[in-house]
């Protein structure tokens, strides 16, 4: 299996349940481990963030990217990122099910992107389960939000800190709390 692979049956939303596919994660949970173990135990320029963050996510990320770590990701190959984003220290990417920051995002401290889940049932809680996350142009996300699986976050939404996102959130509004609730619009 290989990155491009792993991608396409992360869309199919089906159970990683497969020991190629557990082998395939751990291999690739190293690797990026190997990388943001450099990233965050020493001071890096912007630049030489940038080029740790295109080693981890296996493209060029754009010049305007701005990251202060440290971040962490436990996949790193199924994160995508438009031009003049911001991401703030100590966030978590479970990427393997995809998140994508489109243009103009902005990422408060702490925030988590969680786009695995498990079962419900006992039997099936060892599975884990693929969606990916994403947030269009120029959207806010608050210091310690959790964003969960399969959630889309429309343009100019702005989620409050501490927020816990288990639904898609419309453009141009304001959404807070836990569960995450609609609170105004924009």
């Amino acid at each position: 299996m290989n990155v491009e692979d792993f991608k396409e049956y992360v869309k199919t939303k089906q159970a990683l349940n497969t020991e190629e596919v557990h082998r395939f994660m751990d291999e690739m949970s190293d690797e990026a481990r190997r990388v943001t173990f450099r990233l965050n135990t020493a001071y890096h320029t912007p630049d030489e963030v940038r080029g740790l963050l295109s080693e981890l996510f296996g493209y060029r990320v754009p010049q305007s990217l701005r990251v202060f770590p440290p971040l962490y990701a436990d996949f790193g190959k199924n994160i995508a990122v438009g031009e003049n984003v911001f991401i703030n220290a100590c966030c978590h990417f479970q990427d393997h099910g995809g998140v994508t920051i489109g243009d103009g995002c902005q990422i408060g401290h702490n925030v988590v992107f969680a786009t695995l889940n498990h079962g419900l049932s006992p039997e099936e809680r060892s599975h884990t389960y693929p969606a990916p996350i994403v947030l269009e142009k120029n959207v806010w996300v608050g210091s310690n939000a959790t964003i969960l699986q399969g959630v889309t976050i429309g343009d100019n939404a702005v989620i409050a800190a501490g927020a816990v996102v288990t639904k898609d959130v419309a453009a141009n509004t304001v959404v807070g709390g836990v569960p995450a609730k609609f609170i105004k619009s924009i």
